[in-house]
């Protein structure tokens, strides 16, 4: 399987590292439910799910949108850029 880092181009699964899903972080003191909830549970949806990356080559963090029934990665991208311009993967 290949993942296209933004920096590195493509590269095969053994050289990144996917760190799951990404999660919305609490905007205020949270409760112990809501941080407990934050940092154990996820959506672990059927289909396109936003996803943490990170390249063990250039050693950089990014985020790919993978669809969790076929496994392929549509896109990729740096966070602080937006996702609409991202280089589609294997590009």
């Amino acid at each position: 399987m290949l993942v296209s880092c933004p920096n590195c181009g493509p590269r095969e699964v053994p050289e990144l590292r996917c760190a799951g899903e990404t999660t919305a972080r609490p905007t205020s003191t949270p409760t112990v439910r809501e941080l407990n909830e934050y940092v154990y549970f996820r959506r672990n949806v059927w289909g396109t799910q936003r996803e943490w990356w990170f390249c063990r080559t250039c050693e950089d963090w990014f985020l790919a949108e993978r669809d969790t029934y076929t496994n392929e990665v549509e896109k990729t991208w740096h966070p602080g850029r937006r996702h609409d311009a991202a280089r589609p993967p294997g590009r």
